[in-house]
C-alpha cells in the first residue's frame, strides 16, 4: 500500500508519518505545498525521510495561490463572521487539489491529513478532494479506528520517545498554520480566551510596543479588483503579497483576536496575523467606494456572508462558490485604480483613492453652488418616500 500524506513537518503530521507506516504497512510520501510558510520549510525533506517516508515532494504554490485563490476572494471582499480574513481556509483547497494529483501521479492509494475531528480542516480537505476526485480514498488519521492519541500532549510524548523533532513543548503546545496570507495560532493557553496572546509568539506582526514610531504611506494600484504595484512597482502576485506582509509588520498591522463558530458546531480561540491581507482588504474596499454603482455594491455586499461561508466551510469547488465568483469577476471589471493607505501602530487607514473609471463628481458632491444639482428635485423624491410612512401614521391613529 501506497500513501501521501499531507505533511508539514509540525507535531501531527510528524507523528501521523509514523502511525500510518506502522498502522498499514505502508510506504509513505510525504507531500507539502509551499504556500508561504518560510523558513519552516528549512530540513523538512530530511526530517520526512528520517521520520519514516520514502519520499518528500515540496510544491512551490506561492504564485499559484496568491493569484488564483488570495486575490479572487479578495475581489469578493470575503471576511467571516466580520474579523476573519479566511487565511487557513483559503489554502485547503489548492493544497487538497495538489494531493490528489500528486497521488495520482504517484500511484498512491490513499491520501492522508492530520487535521483532528474537532477542526475545519478535515471537511474543507475532504470536501475539496472529493470534488477533484469522486473515489479519492482518504484516511483521516484522527477519525481513525487504530488512532489512540487523545490530544497533543500526547502527541509531544510520542515523539519524545520516538526521536521524532517536534518544535512544541508541554508549555507551548500551539498549533500554528502559515502562508502567504497569514499565520494562526490556536491552543495552549488560547484556550482560555481570558488569557491574553504572548507578545513573544507573533511572527507576521510586530507587538505595538514595537511598531515603528512614524507612519508609513503606502499606494496600492489595482486592475479589475487585483492589486499589481505596490508604491509604483509591478510585482508578482506572491511578491506583492510578500512586499505588504513586510510593512504591514513594521507597523504591527492585521492582528485579531477571535472566537469564531467552527463549521462543526464548537467556538473556537484564535489569533490571526494578516498584514498584508489586511492591508489589501481595506485598500480594496476604499478603490470600490469610488468605482463600484450603489446598487452593484449593495448586491455583491448582501452576498459576502454567504461567500465566506462557502470558503470557510470548505466549498470553494463547489458549483454555487464558482456561479458567485463570475458575478463578482463582472462586478470589478471598472475597479482599476490608485489607493493610498496610512499605517501607523497597529492601523491602516485609506488616505486617497483615484481612477479613471471614478464615479465620484465634485460637481454634483461638492457643498458648493453648482449647477448639476438642483435642491428643489429633493422635494418630491422626499415625499414620494415619505407617502407610506404616512399612510401607515395615519392608519395607527385609527387602530389605537
Amino acid at each position: 500500500m501506497k500513501v501521501v500524506v499531507a505533511y508539514s513537518g509540525g507535531l501531527d503530521t510528524s507523528v501521523i508519518v509514523k502511525w500510518v507506516k506502522e498502522t498499514y504497512q505502508a510506504e509513505v510520501i510525504c507531500y507539502c505545498a509551499d504556500v508561504g510558510q518560510g523558513e519552516e520549510l528549512d530540513g523538512l525533506e530530511a526530517k520526512a525521510i528520517a521520520t519514516g517516508a520514502s519520499k518528500c515532494i515540496i510544491d512551490d504554490l506561492n504564485e499559484e495561490f496568491a493569484r488564483d485563490f488570495i486575490f479572487p476572494m479578495l475581489q469578493g471582499g470575503a471576511i467571516y463572521e466580520n474579523n476573519y480574513l479566511l487565511g487557513t481556509s483559503i489554502a485547503r483547497p489548492l493544497i487538497a487539489k495538489r494531493l490528489v494529483e500528486v497521488a495520482k501521479a504517484e500511484g498512491a492509494d490513499a491520501i492522508c491529513h492530520g487535521a483532528t475531528g474537532k477542526g475545519n480542516d478535515q471537511v474543507r480537505f475532504e470536501l475539496n478532494a472529493n470534488a477533484i476526485d469522486p473515489n479519492i480514498k482518504v484516511i483521516a488519521a484522527w477519525r481513525d479506528p487504530a488512532w489512540k492519541f487523545t490530544g497533543r500532549l500526547d502527541m509531544i510524548e510520542y515523539a519524545k520517545a520516538n526521536n521524532i523533532p517536534v518544535a512544541v513543548s508541554a508549555k507551548k503546545p500551539y498549533s500554528m498554520d502559515r502562508n502567504l496570507l497569514h499565520i494562526s495560532f490556536e491552543g495552549g493557553i488560547l484556550e482560555d480566551p481570558w488569557n491574553e496572546f504572548p507578545e513573544d509568539i507573533a511572527v507576521m506582526t510586530e507587538p505595538l510596543s514595537k511598531a515603528a514610531d512614524q507612519p508609513e504611506d503606502v499606494i496600492i494600484t489595482f486592475e479589475k479588483g487585483i492589486p499589481t504595484k505596490v508604491n509604483g512597482r509591478e510585482l508578482s502576485p506572491a511578491n506583492l503579497m510578500r512586499e505588504l506582509n513586510a510593512i504591514g509588520k513594521k507597523h504591527a498591522v492585521g492582528r485579531i483576536d477571535i472566537v469564531e463558530n467552527r463549521f462543526v458546531g464548537m467556538k473556537s480561540r484564535g489569533v490571526y496575523e494578516t498584514p498584508a491581507g489586511t492591508i489589501l482588504h481595506l485598500a480594496h474596499r476604499g478603490l470600490e467606494e469610488i468605482t463600484l454603482d450603489r446598487e452593484v455594491m449593495h448586491l455583491r455586499d448582501s452576498l459576502i456572508p454567504r461567500y465566506a461561508d462557502m470558503i470557510y466551510n470548505g466549498f470553494w469547488f463547489a458549483p454555487e462558490r464558482e456561479m458567485l465568483q463570475v458575478m463578482i469577476t463582472e462586478s470589478q471589471k471598472f475597479v482599476t485604480g490608485d489607493v493610498r493607505v496610512k499605517l501607523f501602530k497597529g492601523a491602516c487607514h485609506v488616505t486617497g483613492r483615484r481612477s479613471e473609471y471614478s464615479l465620484y463628481d465634485d460637481s454634483i458632491a461638492s457643498f458648493e453652488g453648482t449647477e448639476s444639482y438642483n435642491h428643489k428635485d429633493a422635494e418630491g423624491f422626499i415625499r414620494l418616500n415619505a407617502l407610506r410612512l404616512r399612510v401607515l401614521a395615519n392608519s395607527k391613529q385609527h387602530r389605537y
